[in-house]
């Protein structure tokens, strides 16, 4: 097979749809955020790519706390619309029903079935569109109808839903394949 060269694009596939929220000006905000990852383990910590001239982007900076709420894919619509509306125009604060925890300017969607509740650790300018923000996860909140057996979140009644960005398409999770460090144990690589 034969590899076509594409240049410098974010083309690490699927992209995540979370929500991002932030007091901004005390008042909670909300936005449409795919550029996330998971990037440390314990403790807990997230990074995030978000447009310098986003509003919710002030709130970030005031605060120094954020949240990351995954939706459920009956969300879709509400999740898309706030991706495609400002704060800085769109009061967008009764859009949810909202909680507060530990950090008290982190505001949360409760209608999400997972919600994680951080602080921000460092904020990177390196020099392109978003500032990069690092964040450690002070506490995560799960429905309890969303958690399997030994009370961690379970992705198939979560369910989440991802962006793939080039083409502006959502996508549901697909098919269970098996069981991760466990499913290649006996591979031996084809010659």
């Amino acid at each position: 097979m034969s590899k076509k060269s594409l240049g410098n694009k974010s083309c690490l596939y699927p992209y995540p749809v979370t929500i991002l929220g932030a007091n901004v000006n005390g008042k909670a905000n909300f936005m449409t955020l795919a550029f996330i990852g998971i990037v440390n383990a314990n403790p807990g910590m997230v990074a995030f790519g978000c447009n310098k001239r986003h509003y919710t982007n002030g709130g970030i900076k005031e605060n120094l706390t954020f949240s990351i709420n995954i939706p459920s894919k009956n969300m879709i619509k509400a999740v898309d619309y706030i991706g495609c509306v400002s704060g800085e125009k769109t009061d967008k604060s009764g859009l949810f029903k909202i909680f507060y925890g530990k950090l008290d300017t982190a505001p949360m969607v409760d209608d999400c079935p997972l919600c994680l509740e951080c602080k921000v650790l460092k904020i990177l300018d390196l020099g392109g569109f978003d500032d990069i923000v690092i964040g450690e996860i002070v506490e995560c909140y799960c429905e309890e109808n969303c958690l399997s057996s030994n009370n961690l979140p379970d992705i198939e009644k979560l369910q989440p839903y991802m962006l793939s960005m080039y083409e502006n398409r959502y996508f549901s999770l697909g098919e269970y394949l098996g069981k991760a460090w466990n499913i290649g144990l006996n591979y031996t690589a084809e010659k």
